[in-house]
């Protein structure tokens, strides 16, 4: 079922700019879609004629807010709301925290770091580091990358239902069954012990560790990753059970700066 957005309370009525409004009330339907909406359902949602809400998606679309998807006819929210975002203190303040913190354990574990959070049916890339090695393995700041490859994706939606993970998996036509199969497991795995390590589905070789950042709500806000790879040339690399207790560190004290409490106990 879509809901509408919250109306204006009666007091700011006399001061309405009706054309403004619904252009809001779009942006507001679409930013809680994770699938987008057909023109004919924006207009059911909103309790307006299909011709009135056209006209405001062109509009939406032609200033890049809005994306129009040809094969489901679905519009969608673009990445320019994110990027605006990145103005915005709570969003400045994720990056903030936890840029020093994975500065420091980029070079404590001599490993790339990324941080992810959810957009739409895949990961997004906000935040990313190095360490000073020479052999290092990244991804790059701003990818988007489907969730059923990622071990991010698992940390990013473990507090989702299973129908819902599902359908946003769905929306990936290259996950295959043996895949959807996988990244439930690594749900399972991110639900039952606080962090998800996995062969990565993208690069072999490559083992992801992954942990979610919490808000103060308790809810997942991002993931913490570390594409993991062993040098042969690297005498003092941590090994990869010394990696995972590290970076469950690091997501922890990333957490609580956000006013998160502990999240999780580091297992043995």
């Amino acid at each position: 079922m879509v809901s509408k957005p919250d109306r204006p309370s009666p007091d700011l009525e006399k001061y309405s700019a009706p054309a403004l409004s619904k252009g809001l009330d779009i942006l507001e339907l679409l930013a809680s879609q994770t699938r987008g909406l057909k023109k004919a359902e924006v207009a059911a949602a909103l309790e307006r004629s299909v011709s009135e809400i056209y006209r405001m998606l062109a509009v939406l679309q032609a200033r890049g807010y809005v994306m129009l998807d040809p094969e489901s006819e679905r519009y969608s929210l673009t990445l320019k709301m994110f990027e605006m975002s990145h103005r915005h203190p709570p969003v400045k303040r994720l990056s903030a925290v936890a840029g020093e913190i994975m500065e420091e354990y980029a070079l404590r574990l001599n490993q790339s770091l990324h941080l992810a959070i959810l957009h739409g049916a895949d990961i997004l890339v906000i935040a990313q580091v190095d360490p000073p090695d020479n052999n290092i393995t990244a991804v790059r700041l701003g990818a988007r990358v489907p969730i059923s490859y990622t071990a991010s994706g698992a940390c990013l939606v473990y507090q989702m239902s299973k129908d819902r993970i599902d359908a946003l998996c769905a929306r990936n036509e290259n996950t295959t069954p043996d895949m959807l199969r996988m990244f439930h497991e690594n749900v399972d795995q991110v639900t039952k012990s606080g962090y998800c390590q996995s062969a990565s589905l993208t690069i072999a070789g490559i083992h992801n560790v992954s942990v979610p950042i919490f808000s103060y709500e308790g809810e997942v806000a991002a993931a913490l990753t570390t594409p993991y790879i062993r040098r042969l040339t690297s005498q003092g690399d941590p090994d990869v059970k010394e990696c995972r207790l590290a970076m469950i560190e690091a997501g922890k004290r990333i957490s609580e700066a956000l006013g998160a409490g502990a999240a999780f106990d580091a297992p043995d």
